[in-house]
Parts: C-alpha cells; sequence; structure tokens
C-alpha cells in the first residue's frame, strides 16, 4: 500500500530532479508553487540573491475573506492572478515556472494559467 509519506518523498524527489535544471535570476526569477491540503502558496524568488521578490496565497487577507476554502481550483486561480498583480506591479513580466514537483493538473494549473492570464510570461 502506497502511503502519504511515499507519495510526498517522490514528490520531492522530482522537485529536486526539476530544481537542477531550473534557477531563478534577476531578469527571469523562479515562480514556485506549494500546495497543501487546505492551502496553495506561490513566491516569485530570485535565486542569485536568495531573496522572494514576491508572494501570495490563500492565507492573504486580501484572499482570505474571498476563499471559503484554500484547497480548491477556483483558490488557486486567485492566487494566480493576485502573484501575477503583484510581479507586474514591482516590474516583472518573465517568470520560469517551477510547479514543485507536483503534477501540472489542477490547481497547479489552474494558478499557471491564471498567473498568464495576469501578464506573465513563461
Amino acid at each position: 500500500m502506497i502511503t502519504k509519506d511515499d507519495r510526498n518523498r517522490a514528490r520531492k524527489h522530482r522537485h529536486l530532479r526539476v530544481r537542477k535544471r531550473i534557477t531563478g535570476t534577476e531578469v527571469r526569477p523562479r515562480l514556485n508553487v506549494y500546495r497543501s491540503n487546505k492551502h496553495i502558496y506561490a513566491q516569485v524568488i530570485n535565486d542569485v540573491n536568495g531573496t522572494t521578490l514576491v508572494s501570495a496565497s490563500t492565507l492573504d487577507p486580501e484572499l482570505k475573506s474571498d476563499v471559503q476554502n484554500g484547497g480548491t481550483v477556483e483558490a488557486a486561480k486567485k492566487v494566480g492572478a493576485l502573484v501575477a498583480k503583484r510581479a507586474i506591479d514591482k516590474g516583472l513580466t518573465a517568470v520560469v515556472f517551477d510547479r514543485g514537483g507536483y503534477l501540472y493538473h489542477g490547481r497547479v494549473q489552474a494558478l499557471a494559467d491564471a498567473a498568464r492570464e495576469g501578464g506573465l510570461q513563461f
């Protein structure tokens, strides 16, 4: 029987494999996604300096009252739109997408599509 720990270990292994090739720079920072059962988080990261430039999640005050359940596709769309808006306000238009080892499906895909619609290019 496959347990939750086995699935998370496999996800972390996939994430390390992807992170070997993907790095965020000053020109094209990395848009990282982390999802839990209850929430979804997105960060735009400059890996050269090791700094987070922009972040958004379902726990943000702007979205918390608007989102009843943070583990839905609709919540992921709102987080994607918010992170795109904040990145554009900081002058960032091009990013590299880091799906965090998750399958590009469901909430991760909804966040990425909303970020693209919000003006980010990746």
